[in-house]
């Protein structure tokens, strides 16, 4: 296993987290985790280097505002004797905050869950304009400022879905000591980005990528245009491999979390890792992930610029979101993980199934795109898979 130093806090973290979002599961439920094959799948990975453990308080749970079962299964496996050999990393659920007591409320609850007296790296969840607004107006750098004090937390970080410039924003208001971001060969441009990223990384920032394959869609069910500029390059790997290669290659980079679901993909990741140094990818593999980077936006099934023109919606859909998800099914030929955002919007009121066709969108859309047509297929779409 390889390490790299974690921004400026003098950890060294093994360049591959585990991401404890997508354990195995019995019965196809998400809270009741496959604990004898999680656990070998943890055991194994801590056993040969990996140290970044990451998980949050909803992980594994029926929704995003109740607790699931991710935190107390890590908490678990790392009581049988492996605490101090890892970083555990989790997240406070920052929607779910609406006083000034719900910060100590939820870490203290994070503590018991996870069996422990210290979170090394604990993170503010899915910062967005939102949520940040009202952490901000609660005064959550008095509370960070304390959980590190008393020695509840080791550092200070958080999460982020939504544009560059907020990103910046919050870089910018606290002594932040890492952040984690979305960041793949296809989301260049998307939330944080590469602009993001650079500047996180030049404030001595560490970084942790999450959606490394974009939840699946750059290693499974491939389709077959795409598989074919893989295999016809003189080096062969998978597309997996390829895609934690372009990752690892920055020197930003400091810890790519995989949320693996079973004992194939720990042992391909654990193996990858051991090759993943720091401006490893060459000239012809950059052009190579390039070329895989153009085919894939060819098969862009909206031609939405996610621009904003057309919000904000009077019911509150995220238009744009909502197209690039019927993007990312016709991109990828992969339902799971698009279906999956969706509901998250669902739960937020802001899917296109609250869309009542009024039309505002397309009269102020400078693509002239027909917006309503496009939400009731993705309504359709991802209605059919709740």
């Amino acid at each position: 296993m390889l390490y790299r130093n974690f921004g400026n806090t003098c950890e060294k973290v093994s360049i591959l987290g585990f991401g404890c979002m997508r354990l195995p599961v019995l019965d196809f439920n998400p809270t009741k985790i496959n604990i004898p094959l999680a656990t070998e799948m943890l055991q194994y990975a801590i056993d040969n280097g990996v140290n970044y453990i990451d998980t949050a308080y909803p992980y594994h749970g029926i929704s995003v505002t109740e607790g699931g079962m991710s935190e107390i299964f890590v908490g678990n496996v790392l009581n049988d004797g492996y605490r101090d050999d890892v970083y555990l990393s989790t997240k406070l659920p920052s929607w779910s905050v609406q006083k000034k007591e719900d910060f100590d409320y939820y870490l203290n609850k994070q503590l018991e869950r996870l069996q422990t007296d210290r979170i090394d790296f604990y993170l503010l969840h899915g910062l967005g304009v939102n949520t940040w607004d009202t952490l901000k107006k609660l005064d959550v750098f008095e509370f960070l400022d304390s959980a590190i004090d008393d020695g509840r937390i080791g550092y200070a970080g958080f999460s982020f879905h939504d544009e560059v410039k907020l990103f910046k924003e919050i870089v910018d208001s606290y002594n932040w000591s890492f952040s984690l971001i979305q960041y793949n060969y296809m989301d260049q441009e998307f939330q944080a980005g590469k602009e993001g990223l650079e500047y996180a990384a030049s404030k001595n920032m560490g970084i942790a990528i999450m959606e490394p394959l974009k939840g699946g869609c750059l290693s499974n069910n491939i389709p077959l245009d795409i598989q074919a500029i893989w295999d016809g390059f003189k080096v062969k790997r998978s597309p997996a491999e390829w895609a934690l290669r372009y990752l690892w290659d920055k020197p930003e980079i400091n810890v790519v979390l995989s949320g693996m679901s079973n004992m194939e993909q720990v042992l391909e990741n654990v193996k990858i890792a051991n090759d993943g140094f720091v401006n490893i990818l060459g000239d012809e593999e950059k052009d190579l992930i390039g070329e895989v980077r153009d085919a894939y936006k060819e098969r862009v099934h909206v031609s939405c610029t996610a621009c904003g023109y057309c919000s904000p919606c009077p019911q509150g859909v995220d238009i744009p979101l909502n197209l690039s998800l019927l993007n990312d099914l016709y991109m990828y030929q992969n339902m799971e993980k698009p279906s999956g955002n969706y509901m998250f919007l669902n739960a937020k009121n802001a899917s296109a199934s609250f869309c009542d066709e009024c039309g505002e969108c397309e009269e102020k859309c400078t693509q002239n795109i027909q917006i309503r047509k496009y939400l009731k297929e993705a309504r359709e779409t991802f209605d059919k898979k709740k």
